[in-house]
């Protein structure tokens, strides 16, 4: 699959999927902003604007550089997949975790989102996120990543296990444990689980938005606050991902290097020898 990746800039903003445009779950404290939305428009859920979520990619890029990274599609030109990262001091809902807060040294890596069947463009997108800051002098990256219960997909919710026939139980008390486990992760109880875990008061969980524990611990990112669902992660860019940069740099001098050698010695064996 042909994938390009980019940094974003403020013309391609409107290139981004529709969740990407208008989710602020990261960029808009909750705290300040809740109240004023529910008087206008009354309880309706998770806060989305995409009016504050450009202008937020806007304040951050003015202030302090490239905030995103963006894969597209070679053939369509879509964009399947980005990556968003900023200081802790510029993402308000980076402070309300339970592993919070973010070093004053680390850039926080806030998402990283793949439309479906593009889940191949994640990796990518580390690495470009990885080569950006490591370019731009960054210490290190941490993220929170989710710990998601079985089932349970990045929208949030938790699918209903595989159907089981009766002669599949081994007793009626497996079969009572299983419907309990399906009762127990219904939506609402995830949501309340998380609130809960959060030790603070959530309005509205965006599970799209925080990136899986696993991809984190697969990538080299190392746990610096456990937690049972919300784990902080830090990446170091001078031990972690952040030396292929410095690898690939070295090898491209060598094969220049090499290429320069070889074409020295074609030319001197071009030469004829003259006769004494």
């Amino acid at each position: 699959m042909n994938l390009a990746v980019t940094r974003l800039d403020l013309e391609s903003f409107d290139t981004l999927p529709l969740h990407t445009r208008r989710c602020v779950f990261w960029e808009v404290d909750p705290a300040s902003t809740r109240d004023t939305e529910k008087s206008i428009f009354g309880d309706f859920g998770s806060f989305e604007s995409e009016f504050d979520k450009e202008a937020w990619i806007s304040g951050v890029m003015l202030e302090w550089g490239t905030c995103a990274q963006v894969a597209v599609e070679g053939q369509t030109g879509h964009v399947v997949g980005n990556a968003f990262y900023a200081p802790p001091r510029r993402v308000p809902r980076s402070t309300l975790f339970p592993t919070s807060p973010v070093s004053a040294d680390a850039v926080l890596l806030t998402s990283i989102r793949t439309e479906p069947g593009f889940e191949e463009a994640a990796p990518i997108l580390l690495d470009a996120v990885v080569t950006d800051l490591v370019r731009r002098g960054v210490r290190a990256i941490e993220a929170f990543g989710v710990v998601r219960v079985p089932g349970e997909t990045e929208a949030g919710t938790a699918g209903p296990a595989p159907a089981a026939h009766p002669e599949d139980v081994a007793d009626l008390g497996a079969l009572e444990t299983m419907t309990t486990e399906m009762r127990l992760w219904a939506d609402e109880a995830i949501v309340e689980i998380s609130r809960t875990m959060h030790d603070s008061p959530q309005q509205g969980l965006c599970l799209q938005c925080i990136i899986d524990a696993d991809f984190l611990k697969d990538s080299g990112f190392d746990v610096v606050a456990s937690h049972p669902r919300f784990p902080r992660f830090r990446l170091e860019l001078d031990e972690g991902l952040g030396w292929k940069h410095e690898v690939e740099h070295a090898l491209e001098k060598l094969v220049v290097m090499a290429a320069l050698d070889l074409a020295g010695r074609e030319r001197e064996a071009a030469v004829p020898v003259g006769r004494r």
